[in-house]
Formats: C-alpha cells, sequence, structure tokens
C-alpha cells in the first residue's frame, strides 16, 4: 500500500487473476489434457500462415498500421459482411480493426459508458465483460439463462431496464452455453432496444461456429444499426488466437467513439497479420463449411464421452464449449470439481461459477473445450470414463 491504499484499482481488485491463466498452468503442472482455455491445438489454414509470412517478408505492417486498420482488412471485413448477411458497410468510417475481440469489447465499453450507468448482459458472461464494463466505471445488471436450455426470459429482460440502463451486451452463439439466440429472441431484444433507445453491443466471434439454427447480426434488423457496435474476429474462426485480430462494425457515430478510446489502449497492433486476415475472411465456403462440421464432428464426440463418463450434458447450439452439470456424479462445487479434475482424471476444464455474479447459480456447472484433435478428444473422453463412470 502506498499513502495508505491499495495499489490495485477497487474496482479491478474482485477479478484478480484470470480462471485460464490459472488452469492452464495446472495443466502444464500435471501434464493434463487442456479442455479448459478455448485455444485449438492445431494451426489454422497453411496458406493464411504464408500470407502472414509472405507480408512479414514484404515489409507489410512491420511498422505501426493505420490507426483503424490497414485497408486491405477493412475491405475484407466489409465484404465479409454482406457476403454472408447481406449488410453495407463502409470500410472507411464503418469498420475498426482492435487487438482482439478482447480489445474490442474494452473500447467500446471505455468509449460508450459513463460512471453509474447499467449494462444489462447474459450471465454466464464471459470474464472480460465484468472486467470492462468495471473500468468503465459502469455497473453490470446480469440477466441469468438457466439450464437447460439456457434461453434469456424476455420478461426478466424487460424487468432490468431501468432508467440508468445504457446498453445491452450480448453474446450469441454464446460462451460457455452455446446458445445461440433465435430470430424471435433477436426481434424482442431489438424492440426494447429501439422502444428504451438503448445501445446495444454485440460479440459475436463465434459466428461461424453454429450447429443448430442460424447467425443473424442483429444490426440487421430495423432500427438497430444506428444503435448497434458488432464484434467480431480472426482467431476462433481461423484457429490462429495468438494473432489477436479483432474489429468492430457499426454507425460512423460509433466507430468514432470506439476509435477514440482504442488509441489510447493498443494503437496499433497485428500488423502483418493484418493482411493475412484479409486474405482468410476471403476463404471460399467450403472453407467454412468444413470448418463448423469438423466442430460439430467433435462436439457430438465428446458430448458422448462426457455423457457416458455420468455428466448431465447441455448440448450446445454453437461455439466450441459444452457446459455439464456435475451433481449426477455426487458433486455440486464446481470451482473444486476443476481444481481436483487433473490429480483425478488428469483433464483440465472450467468452472462455470466465475462466469457469474450470482455465483451459486453455477455452482454445479463446468466447462469442456472441444477445439482440439480428434485423439486427444478421445483419449480425454477415456480418462473422465475411467474416472467417474460405476
Amino acid at each position: 500500500m502506498t499513502q495508505g491504499r491499495p495499489l490495485l484499482n477497487p474496482r479491478l481488485a474482485e477479478f484478480g487473476t484470470t480462471i485460464f491463466a490459472e488452469m492452464s498452468a495446472l495443466a502444464v503442472r500435471t501434464g493434463s489434457i487442456n479442455l479448459g482455455q478455448g485455444f485449438p491445438d492445431t494451426d489454422g489454414p497453411e496458406e493464411i500462415r504464408e500470407a502472414a509470412v509472405r507480408a512479414l517478408r514484404a515489409g507489410h505492417g512491420n511498422q505501426y498500421p493505420p490507426g483503424p486498420g490497414v485497408p486491405e482488412l477493412r475491405s475484407a471485413i466489409a465484404d465479409h459482411q454482406r457476403r454472408f448477411y447481406d449488410l453495407d458497410v463502409a470500410p472507411d468510417t464503418e469498420v475498426l480493426v482492435t487487438a482482439g475481440a478482447t480489445e474490442a469489447i474494452a473500447a467500446t465499453m471505455l468509449a460508450l459508458l459513463e460512471p453509474g450507468d447499467e449494462v444489462i448482459a447474459f450471465e454466464p458472461f464471459y470474464d472480460s465483460y465484468a472486467a470492462c464494463i468495471a473500468m468503465a466505471g459502469a455497473e453490470r445488471v446480469p440477466l441469468t439463462l438457466r439450464a437447460p436450455s439456457f434461453r434469456p426470459d424476455l420478461d426478466e429482460l424487460r424487468a432490468r431496464i431501468t432508467p440508468r440502463t445504457r446498453l445491452l451486451l450480448l453474446n450469441t452463439p454464446h460462451n460457455p452455453t452455446g446458445m445461440v439466440l433465435t430470430a424471435d429472441e433477436q426481434s424482442a431484444i431489438a424492440a426494447l432496444a429501439v422502444e428504451h433507445d438503448l445501445l446495444v453491443v454485440t460479440d459475436e466471434v463465434y459466428e461461424h461456429l453454429v450447429y443448430e439454427g442460424a447467425h443473424r447480426p442483429i444490426a440487421a434488423l430495423p432500427g438497430m444499426r444506428e444503435r448497434t457496435v458488432s464484434i467480431s474476429s480472426a482467431g476462433k474462426t481461423f484457429s490462429y488466437t495468438g494473432w489477436k485480430v479483432g474489429w468492430v462494425t457499426g454507425a460512423p457515430e460509433l466507430i468514432a467513439a470506439v476509435s477514440s478510446a482504442k488509441q489510447f489502449l493498443t494503437y496499433v497492433a497485428s500488423g502483418p497479420f493484418q493482411y493475412a486476415v484479409a486474405e482468410a475472411l476471403r476463404l471460399p465456403d467450403t472453407y467454412f463449411t468444413a470448418f463448423r462440421e469438423d466442430l460439430r464432428a467433435k462436439r457430438d464426440l465428446l458430448c458422448a464421452g462426457l455423457a457416458d463418463a455420468g455428466f448431465q450434458v447441455f448440448r450446445p447450439a454453437g461455439t466450441y464449449f459444452i457446459t455439464v452439470d456435475i451433481r449426477p456424479l455426487g458433486e455440486n462445487d464446481g470451482a473444486a470439481f476443476c481444481r481436483s479434475l487433473p490429480e483425478r482424471a488428469g483433464v483440465v476444464a472450467i468452472p462455470n461459477s466465475v462466469f457469474y455474479d450470482h455465483t451459486e447459480a453455477g455452482a454445479p456447472y463446468v466447462r469442456f473445450a472441444f477445439c482440439k484433435r480428434t485423439e486427444v478428444l478421445v483419449d480425454a473422453a477415456e480418462r473422465l470414463r475411467k474416472a467417474f463412470a460405476h
């Protein structure tokens, strides 16, 4: 402490070290299979890696790239939105490249929120949401998604809106539950946003990993374009999570606001990788289909293995995560279960309780990632079956 005050800003004191760092370190220490943190164990398309190498060798992006992102990537993002969603986005004024989706979320919260504002977010939520809202001095208002469907209660959402509500923070496909908003749910949420003149920030990083239903940006709905900030990234779609290339799309005034905050965070990042991601976004439809179907097969494999081990499995409609209930195993504390799991089974998972303000609501749930090689998933499933099946 200095001057009688703690060194860490009290707004961040509740967060500590992320659960992902803790569990990944546990996986290394115990030699366990890491199904905790959501990163693939193989690289993405070879031609995209080679595109990054070409950019490095050609001197493209080795110095500071333009603040909004290199023109080639901004144009590719705009083309992607038109190609998949029939959304017209102006690359020069309605696209901002960021250091992954995490920076996009941080810059957006810092730009659009003021102290005392309220943000309604689906609970469980990705841990950076809570931290970014806190750094902006705003207050998070959880809307709890409940098993087994994890669908939002729209009447409860309406009841959560107050005169202090500034923003709805959506995530679809949803991490960690795998829920994908339906067209009717999105229309109802959009109507509430218009009725109460709310901003909407939507995290769509798993947009190409939908197995049941379909992904449709809420920005495409009537009255939503001028109030919606859409966020996505290359890491999840192209399996290069370490490159940290994300982006924000929205109306020019929203992008200008987010850019004002972003310029004082990283300023710029990932120069050569931006050129590679521009090529990745223009891969043929066959890539996106094959990528989704590969993950669908892995989802089905691990769902079956987890069920065989005795878990109650909530089959995800999207993302590359599976949430399970540990109570059929005679357990009820997901955090304790995950800390003991490496020793008991040689597998690492994430306790969903860390994604909840109401930790008791998430206590019996655990998240497994299936973005791993098939043989790794088979091995993990067998380890879990031997440890828990009776």
